[in-house]
């Protein structure tokens, strides 16, 4: 049985991601994952949440450390309060060149910078709840003032999840010991990374701390999909996600998963590209084997046999595409409850 959580398209702003939750939520999805891209991930968690009732919203993944724990935590507190307790909080340290000359915000030492901050927000939310004062003091993050005034104050449902998305071996054993969860990046779902890499070093992360908390740790894959209501809407999609992998696979952070299969070779050459400017020609290095190993492919008849043979001995939760033709979504909606039951 998985939890299935919808995706959002990284280009779906304000003016649409309310009636997109409305639809997931009328289709029986348990979550959406909203995005932090194109568009402020909190803004449209917000507007997500007010457009639903039930659903569940979480951001997937919010880049953290452009943002203060304390802005993070007090949206994420005010999120919570007014969904009566949909909210999780989903974060990230996205890439090195992105943080610094995008955002100009400060790369230090992201594993311990990320422990730190989600340490730091799970502080904050105890202080909101408790009143007790703030003291946090690490090597990255201090935060010692919380005056009355500025204390949000206690709410119905304070425990907000906190997942990572974590790609490395110390990221992720780190996300293993200190979070409630781990999304996977699209280009590190394929079943053998899963069992040969990924959960061996959250396995190392398990071992300190309770049992408890790591039998309720979800583990969140969210592949790249091809499916459609016939062979050629499939067909379709192949080639959408052939695009997209040869777009990650550009980045070097993004490697390890080549080299698991032999093919690190490839995202050398799908690098020389990018600087060359030669994008569009890309996809051209992405190979069918390739895609077999990272696309989960198949009609919405076959798919979620698919999802069942490739996840069900790993993850306990997954995000499926919501179809981009609405007059798709009865069809859809048969995948998600084959999903939730299997």
């Amino acid at each position: 049985m998985f939890e299935v959580f919808a995706s959002t398209p990284e280009d779906m702003g304000p003016g649409k991601i309310g009636a997109h939750a409305a639809r997931a939520e009328a289709m029986g999805f348990d979550g959406l994952q909203v995005p932090d891209a194109i568009h402020d991930g909190l803004l449209l968690s917000a507007l997500a949440l007010n457009a639903t009732r039930s659903l569940n919203v979480g951001t997937a993944v919010l880049v953290a450390f452009p943002r203060s724990p304390m802005i993070t935590a007090v949206a994420a507190w005010d999120l919570q309060e007014m969904s009566a307790g949909r909210f999780e909080l989903g974060l990230g340290t996205q890439i090195k060149s992105n943080i610094e000359q995008r955002y100009a915000a400060r790369w230090e030492s992201p594993v311990p910078q990320l422990r730190e901050y989600v340490q730091a927000i799970k502080a904050i939310f105890n202080s909101f709840q408790t009143g007790e004062r703030l003291n946090f003091e690490g090597d990255h993050y201090q935060l010692t003032r919380l005056q009355p005034f500025f204390n949000p104050g206690p709410i119905a449902f304070p425990e907000i999840p906190i997942l990572c998305g974590a790609v490395g071996p110390a990221m992720t054993k780190m996300v293993g010991r200190i979070a409630d969860g781990m999304i996977t990046h699209p280009t590190n779902t394929p079943p053998e990374y899963i069992r040969d890499v990924c959960l061996p070093r959250l396995q190392a992360g398990f071992s300190r701390r309770p049992e408890h908390e790591a039998s309720e740790f979800k583990l969140v894959l969210g592949p790249l999909t091809a499916t459609g209501s016939d062979e050629a809407q499939v067909a379709a999609e192949w080639e959408k996600q052939r695009g997209m992998l040869g777009f990650l696979y550009s980045t070097p952070a993004y490697w390890p998963s080549l080299a698991l299969f032999g093919w690190q070779d490839k995202g050398q050459q799908l690098l020389d590209m990018t600087r060359r400017g030669e994008w569009q020609a890309m996809s051209s290095v992405i190979t069918d084997d390739m895609l077999e190993r990272f696309v989960p492919r198949g009609t919405y008849r076959d798919i979620a046999d698919v999802f069942k043979q490739r996840y069900g001995a790993f993850a306990s939760r997954i995000t499926f595409p919501m179809p981009a033709d609405p007059s798709h979504d009865v069809q859809v909606a048969e995948v998600i409850r084959e999903l939730q039951t299997a």
